[in-house]
This record gives C-alpha cells, sequence and structure tokens, in this order.
C-alpha cells in the first residue's frame, strides 16, 4: 500500500511576528486507511500517521524511524521525505534535512510547502542568496501567505537589495504593522530605497507602538545605528540596557556603535558583555577581531577572527580581518588565500578586491592587481552593520 501524495493540497504556515521561523509540515489528508488486523510495521498509511503524530509531539528520533520504515515500502512517498525533511530541520542537521527535502519537491513539484523548508533551511544557514528562489516561487503562487513573504523581505534586506526588500514587505503593512521588527526592517529598506513615504509612514508607526520597551529601544537605536547617528543610537541602546540589561544583541549593538565612534576600549567591553549575556556568537568574536585590529593587537585580532570562523565559516567580515592583518604583517600569500576565501562567499565585496589587489600589487602581479582595483572600484559595495537580532529564533 503506498501513501499517496496526489491529495496533498493544503499546507500549515506558522508565523512568528520577531522572525518568521515556522516549519511548514506537510500533511497528508485523507491518508489511506489501514486494514483490519494489519499491524503498524506492515502498513505505511498507519506508519505515516504515527510519524505524524510523532512529529506534532516533538518526538523526533520516533518520528524518523516511523517515516524511514515509509519510505523502505514506498521509495516514492514524497510526503514521508517531506516530513522526514522537518524532522532533521528541527535537529538543525541542515545538510540532510536539504537532501531529504530535494527528494520531496522533485516526487512533489508543485507542493510550496516543500519549497518553503528549502528555503528555510538555507535560511537559518544565512545562506539568504540560495533561500531567495525558493521563497520567490512560493510568493508568486501564493502572494497573500504571510510567513513566506516576510521571509523573503528579510532575504532581500540581508543582501541589501533594497527595493524589493521595501516592495516585498510593504503589503503587510495590514498584518505586521504593530511589530516592532517588521516596522525596522521596512524603515530601513524603504531609507535606503529612496522610498521617503513609505519610510516615514514606518518610522512614525514605530515610535507610535514601541513604547518604551526594551526592544523599542533596541530597535530604534538599530535604527539610527543603520543611518550612521552614532549618538542617538549609543542613547537608544543605552536605554534598552538600562530596561532590560540582558536583551540578545543590545550590547552587540552598543559594541558596534562605540567601534564606529573610534571608542575600541568601551567596544571590547560591550561585545565581551553580550558574550556573557549569549556566549558563543560568532559575531561578537568577529567585531571583537576588528576592535583588536584597530587597537593593533594582531595576536588577539587573529584569535578572535578564527574563533568567530570556527562558529560560522560563512563570515566574510571574518576572512577579511585575517587578510588585513596578514597584510600588515607583509604576508601577501596569506592575505591573498583569506580573500579568495571572501570573495568565494561574497565576489561583489568591494573590501575584498581591494585587500586583494593591494597584496597582488605587493607580490609584483601588477595586472592582476589592477584587474582588482578596477572590480574594487566598480562595484563599491560596503558591507552593512550585522542584523544577528533579525535571526534570533524565537520558538
Amino acid at each position: 500500500m503506498r501513501v499517496s501524495s496526489a491529495a496533498i493540497t493544503s499546507i500549515i504556515f506558522v508565523f512568528l511576528p520577531a522572525l518568521a521561523t515556522g516549519v511548514a509540515k506537510i500533511p497528508q489528508e485523507g491518508p489511506p486507511t489501514a486494514r483490519s488486523g494489519v499491524t503498524k510495521a506492515a502498513d505505511p498509511a498507519v506508519l505515516f500517521r504515527s510519524g505524524e503524530e510523532a512529529l506534532n509531539q516533538n518526538r523526533l528520533d520516533e518520528a524518523a524511524g516511523d517515516f524511514r520504515q515509509v519510505l523502505q515500502i514506498d521509495p516514492k512517498a514524497g510526503p514521508a521525505y517531506a516530513n522526514l525533511g522537518v524532522v532533521y530541520m528541527r535537529r538543525k542537521q541542515w545538510a540532510r534535512a536539504l537532501e531529504t527535502l530535494n527528494k520531496a519537491r522533485e516526487l512533489m513539484p508543485n507542493v510550496p510547502g516543500v519549497r518553503l523548508n528549502i528555503g528555510l533551511a538555507y535560511y537559518r544557514q544565512n545562506e539568504f542568496l540560495k533561500a531567495t528562489p525558493p521563497f520567490e516561487s512560493v510568493v508568486r503562487e501564493q502572494p497573500e501567505a504571510v510567513q513566506p513573504r516576510y521571509l523573503l523581505g528579510l532575504c532581500y534586506f540581508f543582501e541589501e537589495r533594497w527595493t524589493e526588500a521595501a516592495s516585498t514587505l510593504e503589503p503587510l503593512w495590514p498584518q505586521e504593522s504593530d511589530k516592532v521588527p517588521y516596522l525596522y526592517v521596512l524603515s530601513n529598506a524603504a531609507h535606503r530605497a529612496g522610498e521617503t513615504e513609505w519610510d516615514d509612514r514606518a518610522s512614525a508607526q514605530l515610535l507610535k507602538v514601541g513604547s518604551d520597551s526594551a526592544e523599542y529601544h533596541l530597535f530604534v537605536g538599530k535604527y539610527h545605528l543603520n543611518r550612521k547617528e552614532y549618538d542617538m543610537a549609543v542613547g537608544e541602546l543605552e536605554a534598552a540596557a538600562r530596561t532590560n540589561p540582558t536583551l540578545a544583541f543590545v550590547h552587540f549593538n552598543l559594541g558596534v556603535a562605540y567601534l564606529r565612534k573610534q571608542d575600541y576600549t568601551r567596544a571590547r567591553e560591550e561585545f565581551l558583555t553580550d558574550l556573557a549575556v549569549q556566549p558563543g556568537l560568532a559575531l561578537d568574536y568577529d567585531q571583537l577581531g576588528d576592535v583588536y585590529w584597530q587597537m593593533q593587537d594582531d595576536a588577539n585580532a587573529e584569535k578572535s577572527y578564527r574563533e568567530a570562523l570556527r562558529r560560522d565559516p560563512r563570515l566574510v567580515s571574518s576572512y577579511l580581518g585575517l587578510a588585513k592583518i596578514y597584510q600588515r604583517q607583509q604576508k601577501y600569500d596569506a592575505a591573498l588565500a583569506e580573500t579568495g576565501k571572501a570573495l568565494k562567499l561574497d565576489p561583489d565585496r568591494t573590501e575584498a578586491h581591494y585587500i586583494r589587489g593591494q597584496a597582488l600589487l605587493r607580490l609584483g602581479r601588477k595586472e592582476e592587481a589592477k584587474k582588482e582595483m578596477a572590480a574594487a572600484a566598480s562595484q563599491k559595495k560596503e558591507a552593512a552593520v550585522p542584523s544577528p537580532e533579525l535571526m534570533q529564533d524565537t520558538q
């Protein structure tokens, strides 16, 4: 007996206001009824229902076992692949999740929930460029669905595609305009896109709904930080810290503000304080590397960047930090190696091309250096202020 995917017509979307992190579980509508006297082990429909029940109750080992047994009986059971992918997502086993979800997509190409989960699996790894196409496909098919549109807007935001971020998020105003993170993202995207009307509207609404909460001061501080209004940012972020000194990312953003103000001692203190609040945040180590580099403490800078990359191998800024250290130490081949890693992740990063061009010039490779400097001059892409507070898991 096969577990048919033909009857799957609806998808469950879960939306969380601070960040859409819910997984779209693929239900089976009206699974085949088990025959009288047939055991669970022999009947894929019974196994599938058992797996769903276990998944709903977060009994992941049991759910995974049931779905695998279904697939042993019926290797083309798309719903079993889809829900097994959900199990791996909850375990944060992203590679296995993507492998399984892609099999589900092959078997059920017209089920948007599968593509949504593929996008989520990339998104939760900060792979925004890879997450974007699946989200786009879902939004095209379900333009009124809140979660995929919000996630797509955030992907555009993190990719610094400001116009697309604003235009994607604006239709969510009726549902989301009472939520501080949404208003923060929309106002900043609209500001960068030159959409003054939406910038003013979202900014005014942010002031209206925020009251005096720590979260409100955090996002208003981040709003000023993005606009390089560092004194105003510090004021708001310190207000957030007074209201709730253990709120995640308050001290991180204070560290960024002080780093931009060139107050390196205060910046270091804030990043260390944030690590005490949320140990192991890769971006804290990354920013500490910048602080130590500015203080010309290359040993601690290198140590911090290495620790950041150990925790998140996709941090382009840490590779560039290492490249700057090696360039200062006249280790030009090592600097080239690090810029190569950075450009593999972000081919348009201006700073990477510039550092690489300088290293090549020092090595006497003038033609290659000329090309890199030309690329740096033509792209002019600067790194945005990191926004880890938008990635926090609110589940």
